[in-house]
């Protein structure tokens, strides 16, 4: 529920921010609900991602100003509030020259398609990736990070009733096909490969059947990567897919990445730089998002719940 409560003491090393925007990610509500591999000590305040304004600062703060742009450097921050006041390293500065929807999506999803991407295959211009939920926030980011990288795409989504207009959204992003999962099983998918290599890349947030035939069409040595299970259904892998084409099984969590490399600020700072630039060049643009103010959080955590959701809510 909505409280008001007091704004704690700046105190020499505290940041008193407001918040300007936070979205609503699965996680978010996988957090409240329980079920993710982090909670909160109760009570908590919702809300892992998106940017504020530094309105003042304590006296040992060097790194940040007053009307400085911030989001999270951790989990659990707790966004969805006007105010609050967080502790230095806490906070990680970004441009304040950017749109502000696409700073306040830019710590989680942004994130882990670039890791996914650069982590775990050396991809070429001109290679391919084949991912699920490619409509998702971090299916969008994929195709955008991909194609200023000169790498193509192939996007699967689930069919639906507005499919066209996804299709025509996608592939305005910069994907270079977009099929259903029913596609997968179908001669016609020779036709896509006849202009696009095979991928040695699957990036997979949905397991269950879907994943079984993503992974038919990777390259011998081909790695799939699982960073969500949104079929809340296991990844199942046939035996010969091991044997006689030895892929390779990954998984990928950004609040995982970021604490192993707590102590590595410069792998950190370029992976945020390259993805500013890429907003700055327009080549990076936020997901399409729904603004909705923080007193209608209600009906904004109804929306967000929904299926075949293609708008990010955002407090």
């Amino acid at each position: 529920r909505l409280k008001e409560l007091e704004v704690a003491e700046l105190g020499d090393s505290g940041v008193h921010i407001q918040m300007l925007a936070a979205p609503i990610n699965p996680a978010d509500i996988n957090m409240i609900q329980g079920t993710y591999a982090i909670l909160s000590s109760l009570p908590a305040v919702g809300g892992n991602e998106g940017v504020g304004e530094v309105l003042e600062v304590g006296r040992r703060v060097t790194s940040l100003k007053p009307g400085d742009w911030v989001i999270p450097a951790t989990t659990g921050l707790g966004t969805w509030r006007t105010q609050g006041v967080f502790p230095e390293e806490t906070l990680l500065k970004v441009p304040n020259d950017i749109p502000v929807l696409c700073a306040a999506t830019l710590s989680v999803n942004p994130c882990t398609a670039y890791r996914m991407l650069a982590d775990f295959e050396t991809l070429a211009p001109g290679d391919s990736v084949i991912q699920n939920a490619a409509n998702s926030g971090v299916g969008q980011a994929v195709i955008q990070i991909a194609k200023a990288s000169g790498i193509k795409t192939i996007n699967v989504v689930r069919d639906r009733p507005e499919l066209p207009k996804l299709v025509e959204r996608l592939m305005a992003l910069g994907a270079d096909h977009v099929i259903t999962e029913e596609m997968l099983r179908k001669p016609e998918m020779k036709d896509i490969f006849k202009s696009t290599p095979k991928p040695r890349l699957a990036l997979n947030c949905v397991g269950g059947k879907s994943t079984t035939e993503m992974l038919r069409h990777l390259q011998p040595k081909g790695t799939m990567v699982t960073y969500g299970g949104m079929a809340k259904q296991p990844v199942m892998v046939p035996v010969s897919a091991f044997i006689f084409r030895d892929l390779r099984l990954r998984g990928f969590w950004m609040t995982q990445w970021r604490k192993d490399h707590a102590q590595d600020q410069q792998s950190l700072t370029s992976m945020m730089d390259t993805l500013c630039q890429l907003i700055q060049r327009g080549q990076l643009t936020a997901p399409a998002c729904t603004e909705v103010p923080l007193q209608d959080y209600k009906a904004a955590l109804e929306a967000a719940m929904q299926p075949f959701v293609s708008s990010k809510q955002i407090l």
